[in-house]
């Protein structure tokens, strides 16, 4: 549109934030290199304490609680959000800290577990696609 806003309906999800991700962490990054980030499967849900202070937390914290009422992966957050990866691990490690979020790690022995692996494909294979007809390629 003229004034810069994209047309109703045309992005059901909503504009990408501009703001970069350093500054949203206050320049800090998800320390991979340690092995100490959260794995993009690691799972987060809101606790109660961090339901009840939405009001008081800012921006992107306010927007990862409450996507969390139900538990999901950091990858889905990340994306649902539309937030950078490590923007989300970092923003994540703090509301653990806080006590806003429950964290759970998957074991590393099963995240490279070739059967778990297997049956997730299986999995997605069984879901229909928009045309309501299951994956049948291998």
């Amino acid at each position: 549109m003229a004034d810069g806003t994209p047309p109703p309906g045309s992005d059901p999800v909503g504009p990408a934030p501009a703001v970069r991700p350093f500054l949203v962490t206050a320049g800090r990054v998800a320390d991979a290199s340690s092995g100490r980030a959260m794995p993009v499967e690691t799972q987060v849900v809101a606790t109660v304490a961090g339901l009840e202070a939405l009001g008081a937390l800012s921006f992107e914290s306010r927007d990862i609680v409450a996507a969390c009422r139900l538990p999901q992966s950091l990858a889905e957050v990340a994306a649902r959000l539309r937030l950078h990866l490590n923007v989300v691990r970092v923003l994540a490690e703090d509301l653990r800290d806080a006590g806003r979020l429950a964290v759970y790690v998957p074991d590393a022995a099963s995240t490279h577990d070739a059967s778990v692996l297997r049956r997730v494909i299986d999995g997605l294979r069984a879901v229909p696609d928009s045309r309501g007809v299951l994956s049948d390629t291998d």
